[in-house]
C-alpha cells in the first residue's frame, strides 16, 4: 500500500500527530456516544428496525461521520500547515500527489476504525444480523466515510478555516439539510451511503433517495477529485514557499 520507505514515515507521523493528542481523545467520542445510545435503544422493548435505521443511518451517517470525517481529514494535514512544519515534509524527496494519497489511506483507515466498527457492533447489539442491516450500514458508512476523508481533507489543503466551514457543511448540509430537504439530497454525501447500503440490505429494510446508479459514480468522482485537487493545492503551496 505505501511503496517508499519515506512513505511510511509519513504515514507514522501523521498517525502520531492524529492520535497522539487532544483529538484523538475527541475522536473516541464518536464511537462511545454511538454504542452507548446502541445499548440503551437495544435495552428498549418492541422493534428495533426503526431505531437501528434512526441511530445508526440517520444520526451515525447523517451526523457523528462527517463530523468524524471533518476532525480526521482536517487533521491529518491543516495542523501541519498552520504550524509551517509542512515545509519540511515538502523538502522529502516525494511527489506531492503521494504526501495527500498516503495522508488520504491514513484519514480513510482512521475514519473507518472509529465510524465503520462501531457502527457495526452497534448494528448486531441492535438488530442482530437481521436483513444484514448493520452489515448494510456498515458498508454504508465506510463508503461515506472514504469520500469525507477526501473532502476534508482538499479542505484542510485549500483553506485556513476548514474546520469552521467543514462543521457549518456537517451540520447544515449533511445533517440537516440532507435529511429533510428531498430536493439537496441528490447532493449528499449521506445519502450515497445509504444508497449503497440498501442495496446491501434485505430487500425494503433501508430507503435512499438516490439510485445506486448515480450514488457510486458520484461517490467515485468526489474521493478522485478532492484527493487530486488536494495534490495540486499542494504543489502550489510548495511553489508559493519556494518563491
Amino acid at each position: 500500500m505505501l511503496q517508499s520507505p519515506v512513505q511510511g514515515t509519513v504515514a507514522r507521523l501523521t498517525v502520531r500527530g492524529l492520535l497522539g493528542s487532544r483529538r484523538g481523545i475527541l475522536l473516541a467520542v464518536v464511537p462511545v456516544l454511538l454504542l452507548m445510545m446502541s445499548a440503551v435503544a437495544a435495552a428498549t422493548s418492541g422493534d428495533k428496525h426503526d431505531l437501528t435505521v434512526t441511530i445508526l443511518g440517520r444520526l451515525g451517517l447523517g451526523t457523528l461521520v462527517p463530523l468524524l470525517g471533518l476532525v480526521v481529514g482536517t487533521g491529518v494535514i491543516a495542523t501541519e500547515i498552520d504550524d509551517g512544519s509542512i515545509v519540511y515534509l515538502l523538502a522529502k524527496p516525494l511527489p506531492r500527489w503521494r504526501i495527500v494519497t498516503t495522508k488520504l489511506i491514513v484519514a480513510v483507515l482512521t475514519t473507518w476504525l472509529f465510524s465503520a466498527v462501531p457502527t457495526l457492533l452497534g448494528g448486531l447489539l441492535l438488530y442482530g444480523t437481521r436483513d444484514g442491516l448493520a452489515f448494510a450500514l456498515t458498508l454504508g458508512t465506510m463508503v461515506a466515510g472514504a469520500a469525507y476523508s477526501a473532502l476534508f481533507l482538499l479542505l484542510g489543503v485549500a483553506s485556513r478555516n476548514a474546520v469552521v466551514i467543514g462543521l457549518g457543511y456537517a451540520l447544515i448540509w449533511e445533517s440537516l439539510i440532507g435529511n429533510f430537504v428531498k430536493g439537496a439530497r441528490t447532493l449528499s454525501i449521506q445519502q450515497w451511503g445509504l444508497s449503497v447500503a440498501k442495496a446491501v440490505a434485505s430487500s425494503g429494510s433501508l430507503t435512499a433517495d438516490v439510485a445506486l446508479g448515480a450514488a457510486v459514480p458520484l461517490l467515485l468522482v468526489v474521493t478522485a477529485a478532492a484527493t487530486v485537487l488536494a495534490s495540486v493545492k499542494l504543489a502550489g503551496l510548495t511553489l508559493a514557499s519556494e518563491d
